[in-house]
């Protein structure tokens, strides 16, 4: 079966096509809307006059084909906020000024170790009506009552942007935030916030109002709160009280999709809830009244767990599936599958760029196609032995499937993935199930305790499972580099093998070769541009950290101490992303020589008394008590650098100096890691 004998396949294809067009190119929101209409009208004339032979001509496909890649154009320019005149982006230019923000809470975020984090929305500037999101992030005060969705507040404070990462190879948050239409963020606390009363609730407000509502009722039972954290991830899906430590251990052991309610877990409530409802079709119009109920139970679920990007999607595509199965009606999973993908993108096309959304449907469709074929290779005539392998295979497909992006994402293979599913994945349904069954007892009062601590000891029990297969570290590999490029090429490799795997022919041996060829170039083409002689320094909060490339080395000098320096993100980040294969840490030197070039350390002592060279490049570090103006007409530097060790009223008096003499001036903290290629 050609995934591209499907229609709706080939129209997905294009939808995406065309939102990737219109994310990465601007188009004037006026544009693609009078051009998609044109189409639109072009289209409908073509089937009018043509309908009945329509099929033999490639003219209509053809323009179908080209009306639904401006469709998606259109979809992501009308989705974007800032394409409308009311945004508050228009309405100010002056983002260091104070403003009087009025702001709804959208959605409660986890919280870091200074401030809890919401998502809002703005709703004033000021008196003026204005849309669009925003971050808050709220000094942290246990003292006080956390915010709410839907809470309605004032506050005077400052509209500040998200700062870009300022070191090689960091996680860009605010990219992040940009594809969810988040560009500024508001920093305040409690005593500056005044609430508004407000009486209108949104959806997303009310279904926090419920997940409250059956917290309060399980917090009455001795669930402790790793337990009860499980419990809001499995089945409300909130993760935000779901403390590092295990968070981290389920990563480790591969089984973090576990917390993240998706088509599994949909899948299983899915069938949970069939079973349930089965006596329904007993009476007149009892399937069609069924599959009414299973949809509004599901999407009801789907409210309740937040409509995040697994959840929605997962709802949108079993939806499909409880119609088909309870009306009867045959489908193809891969058409199910592109329907959901299809009605999602339209509905949310940033969805495209959520990494569970990508994870969801790249596990999905490695399932349908690779599962199959792994699970003929042997046929156990035991009930249970063929369960388990096939629980095998799937955990196996999926995660042949996800591999490429997951290594992209997060550079790390959990290789006892497998155990860890094998494990968890025959028992889930027996902990969701349950688990629905604990809410609903405890909603009405009615929960026996024994039973409560049952649960919560088989919660722990999976926790304390999932922790031990974490600690196994020897088969958890970390740091894997693995470009965006490795990606492509990846799946390239991957799709080969399955068509060769399939039929063993001349025309697919040839297609397998092409892409180990392709693999092979693109591995030259990686080591070819990794960088050779780059010296950078990094930005760092009150430290300094240097480091200097070269022969695939990366010889790094820092002021922090060898713990810090064997957990740093910003080293890290900088070696995987670089391919780097080897790392030394060094000690400062007071003189850098590259090549040609010179660079001229000045510390805390503030001593440069030299009269042989005049260095290129000054750095100024641990705040040097020096006169700068004396040090430019010494030795003539022709770039000034100061790193984040500077105090801040430092870099402010050295910035003023450097404006004033025309000279050079790069502060870290403001325009990141400084880069010398020699």
């Amino acid at each position: 079966m050609k995934l591209l004998n499907f229609t709706i396949i080939k129209l997905t294809i294009c939808l995406i096509t065309g939102i990737l067009i219109g994310y990465f190119f601007v188009w004037p929101l006026t544009w693609t809307l009078y051009i998609t209409t044109t189409l639109l009208i072009l289209l409908f004339l073509f089937y009018t006059i043509a309908k009945k032979q329509f099929l033999k001509t490639i003219w209509f496909g053809l323009l179908a084909f080209i009306a639904m890649i401006f469709i998606g154009i259109l979809t992501i320019n009308i989705h974007n906020e800032k394409n409308f005149s009311n945004h508050y982006t228009h309405f100010t230019s002056e983002n260091d000024s104070l403003k009087i923000i009025t702001f709804r809470i959208k959605e409660v975020l986890k919280s870091n170790i200074y401030y809890d984090k919401y998502v809002i929305d703005i709703l004033k500037i000021g008196d003026l009506s204005v849309s669009g999101k925003s971050l808050l992030n709220l000094q942290k005060d246990s003292t006080q009552v956390p915010l709410k969705v839907d809470d309605l507040l004032i506050t005077k404070t400052v509209l500040k942007d998200i700062v870009p990462p300022l070191n090689p190879n960091q996680f860009n948050y605010k990219k992040f935030l940009e594809k969810k239409y988040i560009y500024h963020q508001l920093f305040t606390n409690k005593p500056s916030l005044l609430k508004v009363e407000s009486e209108k609730n949104t959806f997303l407000g009310k279904a926090n109002s419920i997940r409250t509502h059956i917290n309060t009722k399980l917090k009455t039972y001795p669930f402790n709160p790793d337990e009860l954290a499980i419990i809001n991830a499995l089945l409300l899906g909130q993760r935000q009280d779901i403390s590092e430590e295990v968070y981290s251990n389920y990563t480790n052991a591969g089984a973090i999709h576990i917390l993240a309610v998706s088509g599994l877990h949909i899948g299983i409530i899915l069938l949970i809830l069939s079973f349930i409802l089965k006596p329904l079709e007993q009476f007149k119009q009892g399937k069609l009244v069924k599959t009414i109920l299973l949809i509004g139970m599901l999407w009801g679920f789907a409210v309740i767990a937040g409509l995040s990007a697994s959840v929605t999607r997962a709802v949108t595509m079993f939806s499909i599936v409880a119609i088909a199965m309870n009306l009867k009606r045959p489908t193809s999973i891969f058409n199910t599958l592109a329907i959901s993908m299809f009605v999602l993108l339209l509905i949310k096309p940033m969805f495209l760029f959520d990494v569970g959304f990508q994870l969801s449907y790249l596990a999905v469709f490695s399932i349908v196609i690779i599962d199959p074929l792994l699970y003929n290779l042997w046929k156990p005539k035991n009930k249970i032995l063929d369960f388990y392998w096939h629980t095998l295979t799937v955990t196996v497909s999926a995660q042949f499937g996800i591999l490429p992006i997951s290594l992209y994402y997060f550079h790390q293979l959990p290789a006892l993935f497998f155990i860890s599913n094998l494990v968890i994945i025959p028992v889930l349904g027996i902990i969701l199930g349950f688990g629905i069954l604990i809410i609903f007892l405890a909603l009405l009062n009615i929960l026996p305790v024994f039973l409560a601590k049952t649960y919560g000891y088989t919660i722990s029990l999976m926790t304390r499972f999932v922790g031990w297969i974490s600690q196994q570290e020897q088969f958890l590999f970390k740091d894997v580099a693995f470009s965006l490029l490795y990606v492509f090429v990846s799946y390239f490799l991957i799709i080969a093998m399955i068509q060769f795997w399939k039929q063993k022919h001349y025309k697919n041996y040839s297609f397998l070769l092409i892409a180990v060829l392709v693999i092979q170039c693109a591995l030259i083409y990686t080591k070819y541009n990794s960088p050779k002689n780059q010296f950078v320094i990094f930005h760092k909060s009150r430290f300094t950290l240097v480091g200097n490339v070269t022969s695939n080395t990366f010889h790094v000098n820092s002021d922090f101490d060898s713990l810090t320096f064997s957990k740093d993100r910003i080293i890290r980040d900088f070696v995987v992303g670089n391919h780097i294969k080897t790392i030394q840490n060094n000690t400062f030197n007071p003189i850098y020589l590259l090549n040609s070039k010179t660079l001229l350390v000045i510390d805390s002592l503030g001593v440069y008394n030299i009269k042989s060279f005049e260095p290129d490049y000054v750095l100024l570090r641990q705040s040097p008590q020096l006169n700068l103006n004396r040090l430019i007409d010494s030795i003539k530097p022709k770039y000034i650098i100061a790193d984040g060790s500077n105090y801040k009223s430092y870099l402010e008096h050295w910035e003023a100096i450097c404006q004033k003499r025309k000279l050079p001036f790069h502060q870290t903290s403001k325009k990141g890691a400084f880069i010398i290629n020699y």
